[in-house]
């Protein structure tokens, strides 16, 4: 058995940068100790998720990877001996900066293992995700990260509704897709539809599971940031769609997932995908 275990940090966010650090640290420092071997961080842990509207004082959470943030998270996964991925609102070196929302992996080591900028930029409703003010649609593709353990895609939030982008990570190698994740309930829908898109949020990335013969991790935030109830429910699918663990959906939660990767390597068997499809996307 090529068993990894994942620990997933679904953190009810505070208001400065120094409070949601240290709630991060203690998390991670927690799933560590509970046995976990990669740590992933819902999107923009941060701060408050600053997307609900159009604000330019926002760019000063922005930050250069490496930077400030990886630097201490690099320093903690050596000093805990696990991989973590990390959600970062990246700021570019140039001489007139670009701005993405990114994730980086890091590995035992306390080094970097490589970076994604998020492709797909949501847009509307601007009152609430208005992520085309803020950021560019990423540039580095699909990549995939060689950890200790596992091969990883970080993708994020708003990638987990195009199936493209968990075809691509699958054809490249990846096992387990991370999606740290902002999303939650709209408080001007019908409750009815709220509970519709929380229940096709989930069904949409286990459906990447099932069609890609892999792991699929989604770490969310939870508590209630302006307009948006964020609804929790952190969760781990195997490729047979199988709920692995599930988070709550209103508390702050460790959830560790023992996952079996020779799962992959069995289901493939019986139902190759991946080998047998006529569209090849690999360098899209």
């Amino acid at each position: 058995m090529r068993e990894v275990t994942l620990g997933l940090v679904q953190m009810m966010t505070g208001q400065t940068r120094e409070e949601n650090l240290d709630k991060a640290i203690k998390a991670i420092e927690d799933c560590a100790n509970r046995g976990a071997q990669i740590i992933a961080l819902p999107e923009l842990f941060l701060a408050p998720y600053f997307c609900q509207g159009k604000d330019p004082k926002k760019f000063e959470l922005a930050e250069t990877i490496p930077g400030p943030t990886s630097d201490i998270l690099g320093k903690l996964a050596a000093e805990k001996k696990v991989t973590l991925i990390v959600s970062i609102f990246e700021k570019t070196t140039d001489e007139k900066p670009h701005f993405f929302n990114s994730t980086i992996a890091i590995g035992p080591d306390g080094k970097i293992i490589g970076k994604y900028r998020k492709v797909h930029i949501p847009s509307q409703p601007p009152d609430l995700f208005a992520e085309d003010f803020y950021f560019e649609s990423g540039n580095l593709g699909f990549p995939v990260f060689e950890t200790p353990l596992a091969k990883v895609s970080a993708l994020i939030c708003y990638d987990q509704w195009f199936p493209e982008a968990a075809r691509i990570s699958a054809a490249k190698g990846a096992e387990i897709i991370f999606y740290p994740t902002a999303i939650g309930w709209d408080p001007r829908l019908p409750k009815e539809i709220n509970e519709a898109e929380h229940e096709a949020w989930q069904t949409i990335q286990k459906s990447h599971s099932v069609a890609n013969n892999i792991f699929v991790a989604a770490i969310n935030r939870t508590g209630k940031e302006d307009n948006i109830d964020f609804w929790g429910t952190s969760f781990v699918s195997d490729p047979y769609s199988r709920m692995l663990g599930k988070a709550s959906t209103d508390k702050a939660e460790n959830l560790i997932v023992k996952c079996d990767l020779d799962v992959i390597t069995e289901m493939r068997k019986e139902w190759p995908f991946l080998d047998e499809r006529k569209i090849k996307c690999e360098n899209l």
